[in-house]
């Protein structure tokens, strides 16, 4: 399955270690494309383990994370508008 995750931690007092370990968790699992954005292919068996990661680095009354889900990469199509990045080439 093909996963684009964003995540969103408010800058206040522990953000940055929260989101150093946010960062790095996704970094395993998947293509850093923009700031707080990932996408990647993964088995739903990695996805687990990246949702348990996550699961014991976020702050759950203050911290965000949001995974989409996709069949593949195929039925994704990417427009950009400014400086295009070679790290997100993954969509045709």
């Amino acid at each position: 399955m093909y996963i684009i995750l964003i995540y969103d931690i408010p800058n206040d007092e522990g953000s940055a270690k929260v989101s150093r370990r946010i960062f790095k968790t996704c970094k395993k699992y998947l293509t850093h494309i923009q700031k707080s954005v990932f996408e990647g292919e993964v088995t739903p068996a990695l996805l687990m383990q990246l949702k348990l990661e996550l699961n014991q680095h976020i702050r759950k009354d203050t911290d965000s994370v949001i995974i989409f889900n996709g069949r593949s990469q195929k039925w994704l199509e990417k427009e950009f508008l400014g400086v295009e990045d070679d790290k997100t080439s993954n969509f045709f």
